[in-house]
């Protein structure tokens, strides 16, 4: 039964807390991914609602990129990265956003034809100013957004209230 394969795939993610700073309480997915029969379950979920509406999976730095992979190898799909800024030898666009102590930047390589329906995937909605970026960076690359799918919601901090509509298959 699907719900007992996600409420055993959810058990295998451990909070740390403190890490990386005092007062995060990270999640670490690294169990799950472990678990083949725990990732697919996933990977299946964070594709149910978007069957056959994208060509393209972007997946945003840095587990995200698990994830996305995974995703775009069961759907048929290809794959374009979303990258910290420094990490792409030709970067085509850029966004800056800002974060709760700072700021920071995403890229990616102009890979995306325009009008490519892309599927944003990413492990964690936090805040949402990474989403928010990557789905504007797409969007400057003439790809359009049809979703984004998370593996985990915080949804203590707000994320869901910046980007707006966003699959994902739990909440922490």
């Amino acid at each position: 039964m699907l719900s007992e394969a996600l409420t055993r795939a959810e058990s295998l993610i451990r909070t740390i807390p403190d890490y990386p700073e005092p007062g995060v309480q990270f999640r670490d997915i690294t169990p799950l991914l472990v678990d083949a029969r725990a990732l697919r379950t996933v990977i299946h979920a964070m594709i149910a609602p978007f069957e056959g509406s994208f060509d393209v999976v972007a997946g945003v730095e840095a587990r995200g990129f698990l994830l996305a992979g995974a995703v775009a190898m069961e759907a048929g799909a290809g794959l374009v990265p979303i990258r910290k800024a420094g990490k792409l030898p030709l970067p085509a666009a850029s966004v800056t956003y800002s974060l709760e102590y700072g700021t920071a930047t995403i890229e990616a390589h102009d890979d995306i034809a325009v009008g490519t329906r892309v599927l944003l995937v990413d492990d964690v909605l936090a805040t949402g100013g990474t989403l928010v970026a990557a789905h504007e960076l797409v969007e400057t690359l003439g790809g359009v957004v049809v979703g984004t799918a998370v593996l985990m919601e915080l949804t203590a901090l707000g994320g869901r209230d910046v980007v707006g509509d966003v699959h994902t298959v739990f909440t922490g």
